[in-house]
């Protein structure tokens, strides 16, 4: 008879996943993606090493399971506001404005995720979340055009383009880096729904409203 893990078994296991997952999490907080090495993360976790090689054989594993679990939570944050919005430009402010506040707000981790040279084995990884990013940014465009709220235009390139302008300028090596939040955060979102085809007067105050709502 085939062996079958108990309930307590598989949550043990899981949760020893997640904060294999979590201390990396917090290694490539503090020192990007060179930080997430197998020994110091079992150490941040309070396990053994040879216990987090159970789960990945090496750090290329450990760092593609980072990088698939931070564009998770990630993806389905903007989707959840977008989702809270009234309307389809709402949807796209709230989008443009959450990720861009969440990236600041952590952007040692930001940049090691999106930006940050990388072994060339990983690139695959990171493309699949950048490509994820740009895709929810295209849906959320294709809608406002759908809905005549914005001009007719290809949504997949507007949103490679607004992911481009929303990297550099805030985990770029040229993003400023003492920059007040809430002004770097506005103003991109601003200039991002003015490349976008929205007039200003209504960007201005989709900007405004959406740091109000949910920020």
């Amino acid at each position: 008879m085939p062996y079958r893990r108990t309930d307590n078994v598989v949550r043990r296991l899981a949760a020893r996943h997640a904060a294999i997952i979590a201390a990396a999490r917090q290694a490539a907080s503090e020192g990007g993606m060179a930080a997430v090495q197998i020994a110091p993360v079992a150490q941040r976790a309070g396990i053994a090493a040879g216990t987090v090689y159970r789960y990945f054989p090496g750090k290329t594993d450990l760092v593609a399971a980072l990088i698939g679990e931070i564009s998770e939570r990630e993806l389905a944050v903007l989707r959840r506001v977008a989702a809270a919005a009234p309307g389809p430009l709402s949807a796209l402010a709230a989008a443009i404005m959450t990720f861009a506040a969440r990236a600041l707000r952590h952007r040692r981790l930001a940049f090691a995720v999106i930006a940050e040279p990388i072994d060339a084995e990983l690139d695959a990884a990171r493309l699949s979340f950048r490509q994820a990013l740009s895709g929810e940014f295209a849906s959320q465009i294709a809608s406002a055009v759908a809905g005549k709220h914005l001009p007719e235009q290809d949504a997949a390139l507007s949103a490679t383009a607004l992911l481009g302008l929303l990297v550099e300028g805030l985990i770029g090596p040229l993003a400023p880096v003492a920059a007040v939040e809430r002004e770097i955060v506005q103003s991109l979102t601003l200039l991002g729904l003015r490349a976008l085809g929205v007039p200003d007067a209504r960007a201005r105050g989709l900007v405004v409203q959406t740091w109000t709502d949910k920020l």
